[in-house]
Parts: structure tokens; C-alpha cells; sequence
């Protein structure tokens, strides 16, 4: 796609935004671009990835009011399934700013400052490669917020690297709250793996440098039926999260890659060990015919591990089920 307009100034910020059957969501998120409030030339690159409802009409409403802001982009056949990097080389050779921010077409922005705060720390901080900040989970189906800001334990601006963002259970960042350098994301790296997941993403990002979680609370990410990730049955979300972390280790072969895989089945599995009803033992043994099928030995090893675990708690609960029977 081709982008002109007749104004000399550089854009610092690209928004890439992708969009997919969000007719419900999108004005709300372009809403959350418009509004914002800088100093410089920002621009959304608002892909529509051949949507079968009315996004992409949506869309283009938007950017007939605001062409210097929304750039769009219209596919007639889906990129994201092809899982072969299209969508992202679409994305790169659209974008033309300094940094790139990330928002899904179904989650949204509540900051106008957002990009604004995040540019000038990242202008001051040039040892710095990617800055987030908290956000807010919305519950379509109940039309609820969750009661805590996320990622919780915070109550300042946090410095994280690499080594931290996977051994911490839950993740630091997320697409929405992400701005990141252009220079600093490394695409040829990035298509040597196999599984091109968010985790990914912020994998080959990280090993360029370390983030900042800004403690302000900018943005929602929004759970629905449809969501890319929040649509995925538990045990398909297991699945998803063992292949990129399997798609690491294919790659790596290294203390990092097995560190990864030790967090992913500690945080995993224990929530599968936790259910000692018999009718989870089908999809606990399952699960571990996939960690055997992608990381053999590894895998074992680390099985074993978790059914000493689970053996004790086993044990534990039949003293309390017999205690309760006395």
C-alpha cells in the first residue's frame, strides 16, 4: 500500500492496528486513536483482513472523516490465516514512524495522553526498546469490568527484561498497551519461528533490550466468544501457549528456551492439578501426551516433577475427604 499526503512532517508514532469480523468493537478502538492528544505526527495503519461483516465499511467511514489519521488497508482474502508472516510484512511496509504502537481491533484506548507519554519516555530512555503500561479487562458477555488493573502487583513504573517477562506467570505487556522502536524489532529473526504468537513477539523484541510498564492505566483488552485468544476452550489456550513454547525451543535449544518451558508447564499445569475431580484426569492425561509428543525427554523429566506434585496433593485431599467423613 502506498501512503501520500502533502504534509512534510516526519510521523513518529504508527499505530498497527488489525482488524477481523469487529463491527461491534471498531469504532470504539478508532475512537480511542482520534482522540489523542501529541506533539507530533502520529497515523493508524487500520487493517482490514477481508472481514465477512461490516468492519471494513466501518473503517472506511473513519477514514474519509480523518484521513491524516486512519490509513487503511483492505484485504480480499485473509492474511492472518496463512500464518506465514504476510500480515506482518503488510503491516511494516505500511508503517512509517519511529515507533510502532499495537492495538487489536477489538480492544481500545481510554488515555488521549497514551502515545504522548509513551514517546517521551522512550525519547528520553534510548537504551530502552519497549514501553508499556496497565490496563483493564472488559467481560463482553456480562458487559463487566474485572475488579483489578492489570498486571497486578504494581504500584510504579517497572523496568523488565527478558529473563523477567518469562519466568513472571502472567505477562507484563500485552499488544494493546505496546509501543515499541521500529529499529529494534528484528522481522528476519522473527520469521525463524514456527508459531508467530504474541509471546513471540515480545520474545525477539526483548532480546534486543528491556521495557518499561508505565503504572498508569491507558487501555482495555476486551474478552468475547470471537477473540483470537479469550474465544480458545482452556485446554486449546494450553495447546497454543505449549507450540510457542515449543516454537522457542526449536529455535533456541538453550537454559533460556528450558527455563520457558519449566515456567509454561508450572504455570499450566498446576492449574490443571488443582482439579482432582476424576472426570479432569482425561484432560490432564492428554495434556501430558502433547508435553511428551513436543519435548521428549524435557518434557518427561518435568512431568515426572508434576505428578510427585500432584500425587501429594492427591493424598492430601483423601485425608481431608476421610477426615470430613469421620
Amino acid at each position: 500500500m502506498n501512503i501520500t499526503d502533502n504534509n512534510n512532517e516526519s510521523i513518529i508514532v504508527s499505530i498497527k492496528c488489525t482488524a477481523y469480523n469487529h463491527e461491534k468493537y471498531i469504532r470504539e478502538t478508532l475512537e480511542g486513536f482520534i482522540m489523542q492528544k501529541t506533539n507530533f505526527r502520529f497515523e493508524a495503519i487500520v487493517h482490514d483482513d477481508a472481514s465477512t461483516d461490516n468492519t471494513a465499511d466501518i473503517i472506511r467511514e473513519y477514514a474519509e472523516k480523518y484521513p491524516d489519521i486512519i490509513k487503511p488497508i483492505y484485504e480480499t482474502e485473509n492474511q492472518y490465516s496463512k500464518k506465514d508472516g504476510s500480515l506482518l510484512r503488510i503491516m511494516n511496509e505500511a508503517s512509517r514512524g519511529k515507533y510502532f504502537a499495537l492495538c487489536e481491533g477489538d480492544d481500545y484506548w481510554t488515555d488521549p495522553y497514551k502515545l504522548q507519554k509513551q514517546v517521551d519516555f522512550l525519547e528520553s530512555h534510548p537504551d530502552y526498546v519497549l514501553c508499556s503500561h496497565r490496563y483493564r479487562k472488559f467481560y463482553q458477555n456480562t458487559l463487566s469490568f474485572d475488579n483489578s488493573i492489570l498486571p497486578r502487583d504494581f504500584n510504579k513504573d517497572f523496568t523488565f527484561d527478558l529473563n523477567y517477562y518469562i519466568l513472571r506467570e502472567d505477562w507484563v505487556t500485552q499488544p494493546l498497551t505496546c509501543m515499541y522502536r521500529a529499529s529494534a524489532f528484528d522481522s528476519d529473526y522473527y520469521m525463524k519461528f514456527k508459531n508467530k504468537k504474541d509471546l513471540i513477539f515480545f520474545y525477539v523484541l526483548l532480546k534486543r533490550g528491556k521495557g518499561v510498564l508505565l503504572n498508569d492505566c491507558m487501555g482495555v483488552y476486551r474478552i468475547h466468544e470471537k477473540g483470537v485468544w479469550s474465544g480458545l476452550s482452556l485446554k486449546n489456550q494450553f495447546i497454543s501457549e505449549l507450540q510457542t513454547t515449543k516454537s522457542i525451543y526449536d529455535v533456541e535449544h538453550n537454559f533460556t528456551a528450558a527455563s520457558m518451558l519449566k515456567v509454561f508447564l508450572q504455570r499450566n499445569c498446576n492449574m490443571f492439578n488443582s482439579q482432582i475431580m476424576k472426570s479432569e484426569l482425561k484432560l490432564i492425561l492428554s495434556v501430558w501426551c502433547i508435553v511428551v509428543k513436543y519435548f521428549k525427554i524435557e518434557g518427561i523429566i518435568l512431568i515426572m516433577h508434576q505428578l510427585h506434585l500432584k500425587i501429594k496433593i492427591q493424598k492430601l485431599w483423601n485425608k481431608i475427604v476421610s477426615i470430613g467423613k469421620r
